[in-house]
């Protein structure tokens, strides 16, 4: 059985639509959506190349399919055909592009597209039920082929994201770091430098009177005789 739908564009992550009434009586129902909410981020840090995947989680298992930069989304039970959920999907996008395809991009708002719930209730109903003669022949249509859709676990396809996170985090704080150490690095060259040149002075600077005097009084001297 369905029991999630959304839909969010790619590049930010930005939410466009989603079932309205999905998940009011799922148990951790917050837990699931903040779940799709870190996929959604991972899909536009670009984490995840895959433009179709199933991701478990718990009793429940994400199909997601990509397609012109927007990424449509459902959770059903694990008992649910794959093949059916991801032509529930494909419904969706095909009617999402054709009444919203002009402005998916220029959306600047989260579910921009929020009335397209009206089309997702209609389709779910119609994928609901698995026994009814439409949905076995989805299931028999042999050229619809879901076998080679990957399949992974949720905490894996997030853990593999906060790692890429951390590591470019690290990088930045290194770089950082490495910037701070150069500046340092010059400021102790620059003291260094006075130093020395204050200690070559009050070494060298009584002598250079010294050398000063006798050079006046020599002076001094040729000039009176």
């Amino acid at each position: 059985m369905v029991k999630m739908t959304l839909i969010a564009r790619v590049t930010d992550g930005l939410p466009l639509a989603e079932g309205l009434d999905d998940g009011r009586d799922l148990p951790d129902s917050d837990m699931y959506k903040q779940q799709v909410k870190s996929l959604f981020k991972n899909l536009s840090r670009g984490h995840n190349e895959a433009s179709r995947m199933s991701v478990e989680t718990g009793p429940y298992i994400f199909h997601y399919i990509i397609e012109g930069r927007v990424c449509y989304l459902t959770m059903c039970d694990r008992s649910y055909p794959k093949k059916l959920a991801f032509q529930y999907l494909e419904d969706l996008k095909n009617e999402f592009e054709r009444v919203n395809g002009p402005n998916i991009e220029t959306a600047a708002r989260p579910y921009a597209f929020i009335k397209f719930d009206t089309f997702i209730q209609k389709t779910k109903k119609l994928y609901q039920d698995t026994r009814t003669q439409r949905n076995i022949a989805k299931l028999n249509d042999e050229l619809y082929e879901v076998h080679q859709i990957m399949t992974r676990n949720v905490q894996e396809v997030l853990g593999v994201g906060e790692k890429l996170d951390q590591v470019s985090e690290m990088s930045s704080r290194l770089t950082s770091e490495s910037r701070v150490y150069a500046d340092k690095a010059k400021d102790l060259n620059r003291q260094h430098f006075d130093i020395v040149n204050q200690a070559l002075i009050r070494k060298w600077a009584p002598v250079a009177i010294v050398l000063g005097v006798v050079f006046l009084l020599f002076w001094v001297k040729n000039k009176l005789w």
